[in-house]
């Protein structure tokens, strides 16, 4: 067994945005990922995949495809119809994996409506070979998630973890971790770090280069034990925008090549 180094397009979260001159297509990301020697890329809250023809679907996957990539998906949401229609993209992408949250604008389901919803949709799921990953994250308490997951009781549904988001919520990433750890199917893996406002009002909660910042990255391995159970590390970052569009595109960048030589080195 084995756990695959890969990156979000969140990697890239700038340099795919409008908020610069010249944003990449998913095309350009999938070679740029390829040239850092990653074979896994997760397409996630990428806008405008939801909008793509069927045709354009398989151009995505032809040219990861082309340069050996494995791709997986994420989104936001578990209202039934949302969730089919990111079934037809995964199975469109043969990716075998599709990262949610349960809440969006207008749906905030409690843990007995997301307990059914998953009930009813995980059948069409498993058929196609597509588990769901429930990330941890600051809006629900992870103990609800947790809840619903036991409820249902599928491999098919289980976490994807990521501990920067819940310090929002006021829970701390060990604990989290101890709690998520044998449901995990999935690792998004940035850095984070509190810093002193100007004139000392308060903090500001933001990345930090991954091995920088406050993330227990070997206690964190240490109780998920990806390599043992086979579960993908996804690197992402928290990158405030910059002084000028090129250091901001040149500090993503570097912020890439460092996770992944932290990674590559445990």
């Amino acid at each position: 067994m084995s756990s695959t180094i890969g990156l979000s397009s969140y990697a890239f979260f700038w340099q795919l945005s409008d908020a610069v001159s010249a944003p990449l297509s998913i095309h350009e990301a999938l070679r740029r990922t390829a040239g850092l020697g990653v074979e896994l890329f997760q397409i996630c809250d990428y806008a405008p995949l939801e909008h793509m023809s069927d045709d354009e679907l398989a151009a995505v996957r032809a040219t990861a495809d082309t340069l050996g990539i494995t791709l997986e998906l994420g989104t936001k949401g578990i209202r039934p119809e949302h969730l089919h229609k990111f079934l037809h993209i995964a199975v469109a992408l043969e990716a075998k994996l599709l990262r949610t949250m349960f809440n969006v604008p207008g749906h905030t389901p409690d843990a007995d409506e997301a307990t059914a919803i998953f009930t009813g949709i995980l059948p069409a799921f498993e058929a196609s070979g597509v588990r769901i990953a429930v990330e941890t994250y600051e809006r629900v308490p992870t103990a609800r998630i947790l809840d619903v997951i036991r409820r249902v009781d599928s491999p098919y549904l289980g976490i994807c973890s990521d501990p920067a988001n819940t310090v929002a919520a006021l829970e701390m990433p060990r604990e989290v971790i101890d709690a998520v750890a044998p449901y995990v199917l999935n690792m998004h893996i940035k850095d984070f770090a509190f810093s002193r406002k100007e004139g000392w009002v308060g903090f500001t909660y933001s990345g930090a280069p991954l091995g920088e910042g406050l993330l227990d990255y070997d206690y964190m391995a240490g109780k998920i034990q990806p390599a043992q159970r086979n579960i993908n590390q996804i690197v992402e970052h928290w990158l405030p925008w910059q002084d000028s569009e090129s250091e901001t595109i040149r500090l993503e960048n570097q912020w890439t090549q460092q996770s992944l030589e932290f990674l590559r080195s445990k």
